[in-house]
């Protein structure tokens, strides 16, 4: 404290309890929680504590570049803001407040088909590549609606959800009624694709009600041929933990696979998505590149991601913590802290430039390291 002025957050944590001061509980709740007891959303912070950083020394690091090319545009840092539906539950700006919070640091937003700004809006205001993230509605004329204005409005990839055939079980949305406030919606879909989200009713979530009644579980990997019809810009898929799934989307062409649980949000139990990143890797073989999400706090989660093979990072929660305390500002210092972290994290390890980033840089307990096709050095 200096002059009764509260210092600024030194930490992307810090963020978490200054963001839950200023949300309802059962806001706090949507944002926060999990599936079921949330075992993958703390699994997601556990992996990136089992990694260990090996630095090398006497090397020259007095200039670190964090620039990098994603998707073939150019970034100011390898790191990005992950899907989030309705941005205006933290921030009255919403999505605009977030992307010119990353445009700041010419750094990737993936936008939610559920965005409570317009994509026009939004792409208005960004000055980094924005892509759309679909879900797989039951009604394709609104998907191929939302599919060309995205591509009007300048965006620059599609991410389609594929571990979401139906909601997960989250129990603290269902506990607090969530439902969104009036004056929130999903701008971008027509009203009687979301007349449920409104709707409060105790014991349960009107998110789940929504995604029951709206999110097409048949989705296959035929259907993929459709969305590529329908667009000429690269599809990245988000979901997949698996080898075998990785190694079948790359073989259908894809252009880039985002190794991701959804923020545990999804399947109660599943694979940390730091765990499943190398076998990912491996299993891609180069044929696309590979991004990640799930439990990233500190600029060290972000090197140890790109160590094993990840070409970005993206984060969640956190940027809606940053919205929630200061707006645009605190998405801002967010991202920030992670991009000055990273630095420092290089530096320290003895790695100037990215391409000094693999998995050689790491080691793994040797109780997990024979299970998951990690290459690097196992501690003693």
């Amino acid at each position: 404290m200096t002059g009764g002025t509260p210092a600024r957050p030194l930490t992307v944590d810090e963020y978490a309890p200054l963001a839950q001061a200023q949300l309802p509980a059962a806001t706090w709740h949507y944002v926060e929680g999990g599936a079921g007891t949330e075992s993958t959303v703390a699994a997601n912070r556990a992996a990136f504590g089992r990694f260990r950083i090996r630095p090398r020394v006497l090397v020259d690091v007095a200039q670190c570049e964090l620039s990098a090319t994603v998707l073939g545009d150019p970034v100011g840092v390898p790191l990005g803001v992950a899907p989030m539906a309705y941005h205006e539950l933290a921030c009255e700006e919403g999505e605009l407040a977030t992307v010119r919070a990353a445009g700041s640091l010419s750094a990737p937003t993936v936008v939610s088909i559920f965005a409570s700004r317009t994509f026009e809006d939004i792409a208005a205001a960004a000055a980094g590549p924005l892509w759309l993230q679909l879900y797989w509605l039951h009604r394709r004329d609104v998907l191929q609606k939302v599919v060309r204005r995205a591509e009007a409005a300048g965006f620059r990839a599609l991410v389609l959800t594929v571990d979401t055939p139906r909601l997960g079980r989250r129990l603290r949305e269902a506990r607090h009624g969530f439902h969104l406030p009036p004056h929130i919606a999903a701008r971008n879909l027509d009203g009687e694709v979301t007349g449920f989200l409104h709707d409060r009713r105790d014991g349960s979530s009107a998110l789940s009600r929504h995604a029951d009644a709206f999110i097409d579980p048949s989705l296959s990997w035929s259907d993929l041929d459709w969305l590529r019809s329908q667009t000429r810009l690269p599809l990245v898929l988000k979901g997949v933990l698996t080898a075998e799934d990785a190694a079948h989307a790359a073989e259908l062409g894809v252009d880039g696979l985002v190794v991701s649980n959804h923020g545990g949000r999804q399947l109660d139990g599943a694979t940390a998505t730091l765990d499943a990143l190398p076998e990912v890797v491996r299993a891609v073989g180069g044929r696309c590149p590979v991004f990640l999400d799930g439990g990233v706090r500190h600029g060290t989660d972000v090197l140890k991601a790109l160590a094993l093979g990840a070409q970005a990072v993206f984060v969640g929660r956190p940027v809606l913590w940053g919205l929630a305390a200061d707006g645009e500002a605190g998405a801002r210092q967010v991202l920030s802290t992670l991009r000055d972290e990273l630095e420092d994290a290089m530096a320290l390890s003895g790695c100037p430039s990215l391409k000094d980033l693999d998995p050689t840089l790491l080691a793994r307990g040797p109780a997990t390291a024979a299970h998951d096709g990690f290459h690097g050095p196992a501690e003693g």
